[in-house]
């Protein structure tokens, strides 16, 4: 998939990365608030980067969490997905608003409908600051507006 590849969802290797990230946010999500240092050491085993400075406020889902790349203190607030096909950025001082969703994967779209495997849209970046309000799904533009 990063290599521009079709997405297999069957393959071991990918399927052991969703597995991970699975556990790793369950855990996550099961923390208490006052369990500030558990929190962290989960969240940089999630993240490909950033993990260190990120605040969350739980619910989070993804699908690999390697693949996401956080700037110095981005903020999640509740219930935000973020499916990380492809390599997401997010640049430094971005704050996610509640119920953020960015989307990587794309169905293959075939004149007879939609093909039984999918390919990733190209890496997204959001703000170096910025903020994002919840939608259906939601896009971050290089503008820091929601789209």
């Amino acid at each position: 998939m990063l290599a521009g590849e079709l997405y297999d969802p069957l393959d071991a290797e990918l399927a052991a990365g969703r597995s991970r990230a699975r556990e790793l946010c369950q855990a996550l999500n099961a923390t208490a608030q006052a369990a500030q240092a558990e929190r962290r050491r989960i969240l940089q085993a999630l993240f490909g980067q950033g993990g260190d400075t990120v605040w969350m406020q739980p619910p989070f889902y993804c699908d690999y969490g390697t693949n996401i790349e956080l700037g110095e203190r981005v903020f999640f607030n509740f219930n935000c997905v973020v499916l990380d096909v492809c390599r997401v950025r997010i640049g430094s001082f971005t704050l996610f608003g509640p119920a953020v969703q960015i989307y990587t994967p794309m169905l293959r779209w075939t004149p007879g409908g939609v093909a039984s495997r999918s390919s990733a849209s190209p890496s997204r970046s959001a703000p170096t600051s910025g903020w994002a309000a919840a939608r259906s799904s939601c896009r971050v533009s290089a503008s820091g507006r929601a789209q």
